[in-house]
């Protein structure tokens, strides 16, 4: 079963996401052990919202005036850090008073990353449908599921590892221009991602 949910977690990673981006990025500008701190951020809150999937909580999520908070609140995160990551190209800071945003330690990037990912709580509401979908057609059992959930946590964890290790491996045949392009890449992906998400909570 973690097998399978291993394989079935790869295929998703293969659609590249802002997170991916960011990680990449982060181990690129500040070193592996930076981008590994992110990965380790974002595999927690994964693994948090599939658990939280598997009990059934994403069915309480899934109601519309719940769903229409934690969008609006998603989409405001998201919009401000992207802000933020484009202004930092530049060397400004739109967030001067908010520390988790400006200073680039392991402890801050670990709790941006932590921010970041669980801004789109909706991913929990996919999760859930994931395994209510895998559940029905494969007759799993939430025992089978766990296993299954916790293959797709590892895959979060060892692809990530993977674009960490190649962001710090290839940044030194990167020229500071390409870098900062690479900054202002993701963090206009990460606010379109906002817009999105808030666009969504406008059609509801």
């Amino acid at each position: 079963m973690i097998y399978r949910g291993f394989k079935f977690g790869m295929l998703l990673q293969l659609a590249v996401g802002p997170m991916c981006l960011l990680v990449f990025n982060t181990s690129a500008s500040h070193g592996v052990l930076a981008g590994l701190s992110l990965v380790v951020a974002i595999t927690l809150i994964d693994f948090s919202y599939i658990t939280l999937s598997v009990i059934g909580v994403g069915a309480i999520l899934d109601k519309e005036n719940v769903k229409n908070i934690i969008k609006l609140f998603g989409s405001v995160v998201l919009v401000l850090f992207g802000s933020n990551m484009i202004a930092e190209a530049f060397h400004l800071n739109l967030l001067p008073s908010i520390h988790l945003f400006t200073e680039v330690d392991g402890k801050s990037i670990f709790a941006q990353g932590l921010i970041l990912t669980a801004s789109n709580p909706l991913t929990i509401i996919f999760w859930s449908g994931v395994f209510s979908t895998q559940g029905i057609e494969n007759h799993y059992n939430k025992k089978q599921l766990c296993w299954f959930g916790l293959g797709c946590v590892l895959s979060t964890l060892s692809f990530l590892t993977f674009i960490a290790i190649l962001g710090n491996t290839i940044c030194g045949f990167l020229s500071e221009i390409f870098m900062q392009a690479l900054n202002i890449g993701v963090g206009v992906i990460i606010i379109f991602s906002g817009i999105r998400l808030l666009l969504k909570h406008n059609e509801l």
